[in-house]
């Protein structure tokens, strides 16, 4: 399982040696960053949502003989004062804790997860996972060779600066400024210049990617392995920043839990991939949730 700012997710799957094979697979928008960049805390509210969602992920792996799990936590639980409620709650719920991981833990599962399928000779790779309180940039082939974890994801963007239906030109200068200052750290430890091919991971990602194929509905297979011209990530993105919510709720690929939420998402995927000089993006649906299935068997041979 992981739970980041915006979704919890699941992953059931039957991993043998270098073979996994998905079982079943489940998102649902939970916010369980509710107003932590403001506040410091997790939402009770936020807190009792994700329960909720927890309650039917356990029984859905009792169901099918999960014999291993592992509840990855990230940025939300990480830069929440009252963590320790929230950990409760999932050791009551689950009968496991949860790991709220560092960033650069968090960039290594997403990086396994991401390139595992991919060919080494196309690396190095610059994965760029971009959630809902955090963007990690991470480069390596076959392993991680350098990463950084920056505060600027969907959620604490839209909520510090995208008020505005659509959010005002100055409102998204603000929050793009957030974006070249994140990866201004990035730069510090990550030579991104080196990569070959860039990676892109997260819901923000591949719903723009849905949006740029022209999907009449949310189709993974089609997304997975898309490359996105770097002139359609800014297209799509502007386009979404100028809808208003309702314009953005109608489209056929968009997720009730992304709405208000998407076009801060796709700031900072156009605000990286013009930045960075990119060509394109390769879009991966294999992330940090592939990556926690491959850490369990990998414990588990050892």
């Amino acid at each position: 399982m992981d739970c980041g700012t915006n979704s919890i997710r699941l992953l059931v799957a039957d991993v043998d040696g270098r073979d996994k094979v998905d079982v079943h697979r489940e998102m649902r928008v939970v916010r369980l960053g509710q107003g932590v960049d403001r506040t410091g805390e997790l939402a009770p509210e936020a807190i009792e949502r994700t329960r909720v969602a927890l309650l039917d992920y356990t029984a859905t792996c009792r169901s099918l003989g999960a014999e291993r799990v592992r509840m990855v936590a990230t940025s939300a639980s990480r830069d929440a004062r009252n963590r320790r409620d929230f950990e409760a709650m999932v050791h009551e719920v689950l009968g496991v804790a949860p790991e709220v991981v560092s960033g650069d833990e968090e960039a290594a599962l997403s990086f396994e997860g991401a390139t595992r399928g991919l060919d080494p000779a196309d690396g190095p790779f610059l994965v760029m996972d971009i959630g809902g309180g955090s963007t990690e940039l991470v480069l390596g082939t076959e392993r991680v060779e350098a990463a950084r974890s920056v505060d600027v994801g969907c959620v604490r963007l839209t909520e510090r600066h995208l008020a505005g239906d659509p959010p005002t030109r100055e409102q998204v200068a603000a929050a793009e400024a957030d974006v070249e200052a994140g990866l201004a750290l990035v730069r510090e430890v990550v030579p991104v210049e080196r990569a070959r091919t860039a990676v892109g991971l997260a819901g923000s990602v591949t719903t723009v990617a849905a949006v740029a194929l022209g999907l009449q509905q949310y189709d993974s297979e089609r997304i997975h392995l898309s490359r996105i011209p770097a002139a359609d990530v800014r297209s799509v993105t502007d386009r979404l920043l100028a809808m208003p919510r309702a314009d953005r709720a109608a489209l056929p690929v968009m997720h009730p839990g992304r709405v208000d939420v998407i076009g801060a998402g796709a700031l900072v995927l156009a605000t990286l991939v013009d930045r960075l000089g990119l060509h394109e993006v390769l879009v991966s649906e294999s992330d940090i949730l592939d990556g926690i299935a491959w850490s369990i068997a990998s414990q588990g041979e050892q």
